[in-house]
């Protein structure tokens, strides 16, 4: 059988056992199956896109694109064994351990963002959780970075009881927690915690009155199933995240992904106009991997829905496309910061 008639075959049996998805089924529900979502992967490229598009126009400015920066205030050193991160101390990387940030130099950084567009502002700390003494750092930066006037974010790691509160009433807005990937391919990739840890991290946030922040990276040789149960794990918490970042793996070297191909471009704005479709009232960011990314690609994902994106020469360690070209990028498709 050739490669194109294996695809038709896929397609054929995943529509026949799928329960056929209506536009009206688009509005924002929480019951989605990882059957419908591989029906929207499998559907044709443009059909994909005019729906995913579609959709987007019923809640967002189209031509409207919200910036994020992120900034590693503590680096290094993590005890986690997630297979993707340089960060961690299991692997030999060349990421050196570094204390966490003064407060003056992070809210410079915060300074320097706002003046360039970034709206939003994430701080995140390489460690399992924050430590008390560490979370009272923290807060300071979390209230110092609220008082420029702009979104705060943080992404820290797993919660203990009552750390949640005391980030709310810092005037945090967001946490960011992602669940990398679905259940069933997380034990791959990460060991020295589970899948409902993230989950229990990101009912706390909620309880505390705290906008989620969760999406995934894909490209860490999950199959298209796994990305679809990912999706749908995300689209049917009681509450889904009000931001969805989908990361494209960047290899560290070190790490045991440190050598993965890189995957094809159409998947991942597949993945994109997914997320849009089962998420339409969620913010989709653009995040890491987005410095190997050509204009056309990323013009391609904000036709799919994605609608945010990481501003920024860094993300935590990753490097990242510089603000001219970015600037550059939005006068050319017309694009507005929000």
């Amino acid at each position: 059988m050739t490669h194109i008639a294996e695809i038709a075959k896929t397609r054929a049996a995943i529509r026949h056992h799928a329960t056929p998805i209506r536009p009206e089924q688009d509005a924002a529900r929480h019951s989605w199956t990882v059957a419908e979502i591989l029906a929207l992967y499998e559907l044709p490229f443009m059909d994909l896109l005019w729906r995913a598009q579609s959709i987007h126009r019923q809640h967002f400015d189209a031509n409207a694109i919200q910036r994020s920066t992120l900034l590693s205030v503590k680096t290094g050193g993590c005890s986690e064994d997630c297979g993707y991160c340089s960060q961690s101390a299991r692997y030999a990387t060349d990421v050196t351990r570094e204390r966490l940030m003064p407060l003056a130099e992070v809210v410079a950084a915060a300074k320097a963002a706002k003046d360039k567009g970034a709206s939003r502002f994430c701080m995140g700390a390489a460690w399992r959780g924050p430590k008390e003494a560490d979370m009272e750092k923290i807060l300071d930066m979390v209230r110092e970075v609220k008082a420029l006037g702009m979104q705060t974010c943080v992404t820290l790691g797993m919660l203990k009881e009552g750390q949640a509160e005391k980030l709310k009433a810092a005037g945090l807005d967001y946490y960011n927690h992602n669940l990398d990937t679905d259940r069933e391919f997380y034990g791959q990739v990460i060991r020295s915690h589970s899948h409902d840890d993230r989950l229990d991290t990101i009912a706390q946030v909620r309880d505390a009155g705290i906008r989620v922040c969760s999406g995934g990276i894909i490209g860490m040789g999950e199959s298209r199933k796994n990305r679809a149960a990912m999706l749908a794990q995300l689209a049917n918490l009681e509450e889904p995240p009000e931001s969805v970042p989908i990361n494209n793996l960047v290899p560290m070297p070190g790490t045991p992904l440190g050598e993965l191909p890189p995957l094809d471009p159409f998947e991942f704005v597949r993945t994109i106009a997914a997320a849009r479709i089962a998420m339409p009232k969620s913010y989709v960011r653009l995040s890491a991997g987005r410095e190997n990314m050509s204009d056309e690609l990323q013009a391609l994902c904000f036709l799919a829905g994605a609608n945010s994106m990481f501003y920024g020469e860094h993300l935590l360690t990753a490097d990242n496309i510089d603000a001219e070209r970015d600037d550059a990028l939005f006068i050319r498709l017309g694009l507005s910061a929000c």
